[in-house]
């Protein structure tokens, strides 16, 4: 099977394919495992089972390991009681089995605080955010891309601001946002719009440069005129490969969201993070990452699903 993997610009057959992409996510959870399970490898720390006289030592307490062989040492000096211990990964990082049982009690278990949400409900205010972020910067800045790929005139009025624009973080924005929109939902939205919608006009407008110039003339030489040529040929041409931009776009939105609710009021999976950091609760911290990455790649999976069935095409020319 793996004879014709490194086999230059050749497509896999759909088992190998399957086989390497479980395995991408095995590798990690592997060595996540070994780590959190071994206690040969990163456990730089000791969890006290026995305090022994060490006055400070509690039990399931975690203390470095000099710590530890110090007071160890010093205790057997004085003939005192040493502690005992096994060796421990840091708390800020939870077994895989930990993060595990985050994921289910985390919609299940009541807020312990009066001013926290259910994560469910963190979580739909995150997914309100990137959409209404994602849908206004694609409103503008689709057509603008396929304007500024079509027209020179459009590119030279536009693309040199925008390219200026796209290298001002978007973070930098976030008290202007607030004075302006206020500190609940509009200044996030506000920060997804900046952070995605110069990014989409430089995609979409390379995107549509690259349509066969063959097209455009056949069109020119029947008559085609220019909104025609512009609905009928151009967006036609670049519809799949638009396609494919905007679902590697929305990613890029996703990667502004923990900046975006850190403005104005604390809401969202971030208020949720930053909540459970606070009090050290890193399995829930984890649980809710990795349930940021399940959604992003539930939907973008659901988008090339979507994507087959509206561009069966696509799928015989790759065949």
């Amino acid at each position: 099977m793996a004879s014709g993997w490194f086999t230059v610009r050749k497509e896999l057959d759909s088992r190998s394919r399957l086989f390497l992409g479980v395995l991408s996510f095995l590798i990690p959870i592997l060595l996540w495992c070994l780590v959190s399970y071994s206690s040969y490898v990163w456990h730089p720390q000791m969890e006290i089972t026995t305090p022994g006289d060490v006055s400070y030592f509690k039990q399931g307490m975690q203390v470095d390991r000099a710590v530890f062989d110090r007071e160890s040492n010093k205790a057997q000096s004085a003939g005192k009681r040493p502690p005992q211990g096994e060796p421990a990964n840091p708390v800020y990082l939870p077994a895989p089995h930990e993060v595990a049982t985050a994921f289910y009690t985390a919609f299940t278990a009541e807020p312990q605080r009066r001013n926290e949400k259910w994560l469910h409900e963190s979580l739909w205010q995150s997914i309100q955010v990137i959409f209404w972020g994602f849908f206004l910067s694609s409103l503008f800045g689709v057509p603008l891309g396929i304007l500024a790929g079509t027209y020179d005139a459009v590119s030279r009025l536009s693309e040199p601001f925008i390219e200026f624009f796209r290298y001002l973080p978007a973070p930098a924005f976030g008290a202007l946002a607030v004075a302006i929109l206020g500190i609940h939902e509009a200044p996030k939205v506000a920060i997804i719009f900046i952070g995605t919608f110069f990014q989409q006009v430089l995609v979409i407008s390379n995107t549509t440069r690259k349509l066969d110039p063959s097209l455009l003339e056949a069109a020119m030489t029947l008559g085609a005129k220019r909104l025609s040529l512009l609905f009928r040929v151009v967006i036609p041409g670049i519809v799949t490969d638009l396609y494919k931009d905007m679902r590697i776009l929305l990613g890029w939105a996703w990667t502004y969201l923990i900046v975006a609710e850190l403005i104005g009021t604390s809401s969202g999976i971030t208020w949720f993070i930053t909540q459970q950091a606070r009090y050290k609760n890193f399995e829930n911290v984890y649980a809710a990452i990795i349930m940021i990455g399940i959604i992003g790649l539930s939907t973008d999976l659901l988008l090339a699903w979507l994507g087959r069935r509206m561009f069966p095409w696509q799928r015989v020319a790759k065949a």
